[in-house]
């Protein structure tokens, strides 16, 4: 219970925290996110990025060269520990430049909080070993939960990704702490879905186009990981992150003054390729503007998620096949087509199909319409990747198998 607190209070001060910088570094006061950044001056955008790039850089670089090395939810899930205080300013810088508009997701602050006072908790009650890895995984999946108001996803995500076990053992506390998690975050976060969508039904056209964009989606989704994976390897690890996350970040800011929708952790996007509201070569480059903004992000430094990123990369991909699969075979909603290509695209990239499938609904009330779409993409997505991975060429690249 007290695990699930932790992991509540975790995601409502995150997400506080994100509004109160939002609002603050984009000038206004109601509307989404994406509001405020059409509404804000073109120079805002790319001075927001910039104070940006210079908090996280000195930040990250005072913290990787004074403080003690960051245990991430995965090392503390396998008994790492947790230092407090690295992580607080982990977790701190993560939310500031993700408020100021960065391209990267904000759900690995509220995880790793939540695993921190979990870890805590349980060298308190002096636990055993397997105990306290399940509460540890609990506390992060908790804190996932709070911040998207996704309760069952946060225990599935704790269940598939963190723990791989399926038990009595592990469910009964995943559930718990990610539905309390969920409720004390309420006090802040909105109960409503993430994303709006219109009312879907299941047609033939959505059916067979299904069956083609989940192999598509599973090679995106590898394409996107590889990418995001060299970034980080080629990211600075001296004082020069000082100067290359400002000058990186100003590019992000100068690329979202034709492209808005790029900016932030990319809810933003997925509100635009869910709508419908751009035309299919527009969500092309969006698309690839998303994948360029997010990798340059994390290869100037940051720390940060790449969940929301990878759905704003899946919807936009989908929305963009989808109306050329429309013009050939109408019948199925933009929103209908960006929702399996998500689905395809965030279990290839988690590798986690269940985690993704439940999260996509969660996130945007959809109910069992789609269901079959979805998971016949999410079949044909982790297929593909995982036969491609195989190979001996991709091996020897070290590209991420499923």
């Amino acid at each position: 219970m007290l695990v699930g607190v932790g992991g509540g209070v975790a995601g409502l001060l995150v997400s506080m925290s994100l509004t109160a910088i939002e609002h603050v570094a984009y000038g206004y006061s109601q509307g989404s996110f994406l509001d405020g950044v059409l509404g804000a001056d073109p120079w805002r955008r790319v001075a927001a990025l910039a104070v940006a790039g210079l908090v996280g850089g000195a930040g990250w670089w005072a913290l990787r060269r004074f403080g003690r090395a960051v245990v991430s939810v995965e090392a503390s899930v396998a008994g790492g520990r947790m230092p407090g205080l690295p992580t607080l300013l982990n977790a701190a810088l993560q939310i500031v430049v993700v408020g100021l508009g960065a391209s990267i997701g904000r759900e690995v602050a509220p995880r790793e909080l939540g695993a921190l006072v979990a870890g805590w908790l349980s060298d308190r009650a002096h636990i055993s070993a397997r105990e306290r890895r399940i509460l540890v995984a609990c506390g992060a999946g908790a804190g996932l939960a709070a911040v998207y108001n996704v309760p069952l996803s946060g225990a599935i995500f704790t269940i598939e990704v963190l723990l791989a076990e399926i038990s009595f053992a592990v469910a009964v506390p995943a559930l718990i702490t990610a539905a309390v998690a969920t409720i004390v975050a309420r006090l802040v976060v909105p109960d409503a879905p993430l994303y709006s969508l219109p009312p879907m039904q299941l047609s033939e056209t959505l059916f067979v186009w299904s069956l083609l964009a989940g192999p598509l989606m599973g090679l995106a989704a590898m394409g996107f990981v590889w990418l995001v994976r060299g970034a980080a390897r080629l990211r600075p690890r001296t004082w020069l992150i000082v100067c290359i996350m400002p000058v990186v970040f100003a590019g992000v800011g100068l690329l979202a003054i034709p492209f808005p929708a790029v900016l932030g952790n990319g809810k933003a996007l997925g509100e635009v390729a869910f709508a419908g509201a751009a035309s299919i070569g527009l969500l092309a480059v969006l698309a690839v503007t998303k994948v360029v903004a997010t990798t340059a992000t994390i290869g100037a430094g940051a720390a940060g998620g790449t969940l929301t990123p990878s759905l704003a990369v899946g919807a936009a991909l989908g929305g963009a096949l989808g109306g050329l699969w429309s013009l050939w075979w109408p019948g199925s909603p933009i929103a209908g087509f960006a929702f399996v290509a998500v689905a395809a695209f965030l279990a290839s990239s988690m590798r986690a199909p269940f985690t993704a499938l439940v999260l996509l609904i969660e996130f945007t009330g959809q109910g069992p319409a789609l269901l079959v779409p979805a998971m016949l993409a999410i079949a044909g997505s982790i297929a593909v990747s995982r036969l491609v991975s195989r190979s001996p060429l991709v091996a020897r690249r070290n590209l991420p198998a499923p």
